[in-house]
C-alpha cells in the first residue's frame, strides 16, 4: 500500500522568503537536504511545464566518496505565493529518470511521486504544508526524517535558528486513496 506524507510547519518568516527559498536556484543551495547533505547543484525552470535538476549530496562514506543524488521534476500547477504541484523522480545528473533502486532504495518506489507544497501568509510568519504522495509502506519513515531534517535546515536558513527554535510542525501519514 502506498503511503503519503504530510508535514506541516510554521515558519517565522514572510510567505515571499519562504516561496523565494522554493523558488531560487541559490536561496534552495542553502537548505535542500537533510543534515549532512549539500546540495551543489539546483536548476529550477519554474513555470508550469518547466523542469527542475537537484543534486543531494551526502558525506563520504567508509570508502571515502561523497554520494550524489539526483532528483527531477516537472511543475504541473504553480499559484503564486500559495501552492506548487511538481511530479517527482530520481534522476541521474542529466535528469534522465532512474528508479529508486539506481541509488539503492526499494524497487517499490515508483517512478513518479506527486509533491504538492502549499504556503500560506499568516501575518509575518508562514504555514507550510509539504504531501508527497506515493511512498511504499516501508519507506515512510525514512522519508519523514530526511524532509522533518531538510525542512530544519530551511528554517535555520530563513531565520537563523537552530534545531526548530520559534517553529511549530506536525508530520504524519495517511493512506492514499
Amino acid at each position: 500500500m502506498k503511503k503519503e506524507l504530510i508535514i506541516k510547519r510554521v515558519f517565522n518568516a514572510p510567505v515571499e522568503r519562504v516561496w523565494r527559498a522554493w523558488t531560487d536556484p541559490e536561496e534552495a543551495k542553502k537548505w535542500w537536504g537533510p543534515k549532512g547533505f549539500t546540495a551543489p547543484v539546483v536548476e529550477i525552470d519554474f513555470r508550469v511545464g518547466g523542469k527542475y535538476l537537484y543534486c543531494m549530496r551526502g558525506a563520504a562514506t567508509s570508502g571515502g566518496k561523497e554520494q550524489d543524488f539526483w532528483s527531477t521534476g516537472v511543475y504541473q500547477e504553480i499559484t503564486p505565493l500559495e501552492k506548487i504541484i511538481v511530479i517527482d523522480s530520481f534522476s541521474d545528473e542529466k535528469g534522465n529518470v532512474v528508479p529508486a533502486t539506481h541509488y539503492g532504495m526499494s524497487a517499490d518506489f515508483p517512478r513518479e511521486m506527486k509533491v504538492v507544497e502549499i504556503f500560506e501568509a499568516q501575518g509575518d510568519m508562514t504555514k507550510f504544508t509539504l504531501r508527497h504522495k506515493g511512498f511504499p509502506a516501508n519507506d515512510i519513515e525514512g522519508a519523514r526524517a530526511g524532509w522533518n531534517s531538510s525542512l530544519d535546515k530551511l528554517a535555520e536558513s530563513l531565520e537563523g535558528q537552530k534545531e526548530r527554535a520559534g517553529v511549530t510542525f506536525e508530520s504524519f501519514t495517511s493512506e492514499e486513496k
